[in-house]
């Protein structure tokens, strides 16, 4: 069974820089978690779950416009682990954060995601 836990949200100020963390386990990963198009979503109030950002094995990592040149996912195979460094924040990015896969690759059951709340 596939378990994601996700960590590093915050309160922070309009300007501000957080990252997040996602550790990846379950059996599936024994021998290929590099094969996996692992990705950051998130939700706001009243509003559908969006993909920011996804990354691959070998190709380069896609942003959704609207975290373009703002936010950097990477991820660290040997620790089972994807990232999400968000600067230049801003009141839109608020929402829960959640990683996941990604269609291509396999979705898997989501987890409890982390709050992120910009304002001032």
């Amino acid at each position: 069974q596939v378990q994601l836990m996700e960590s590093g949200g915050d309160l922070v100020k309009p300007g501000g820089s957080l990252t997040l963390s996602c550790v990846v386990s379950g059996s599936i990963f024994a021998s290929s978690f590099d094969a996996y198009i692992l990705g950051w979503y998130r939700q706001a109030p009243g509003r559908q779950r969006e993909l920011v950002a996804r990354i691959g094995r070998s190709d380069s990592p896609f942003y959704d416009d609207s975290v373009k040149g703002r936010f950097t996912i990477s991820r660290d195979n040997a620790k089972r682990a994807i990232y999400l460094q968000m600067d230049n924040l801003k009141p839109e990015d608020t929402a829960v954060y959640y990683c996941n896969g990604f269609p291509t690759t396999g979705l898997f059951n989501w987890g409890q995601g982390t709050q992120v709340t910009v304002s001032s």
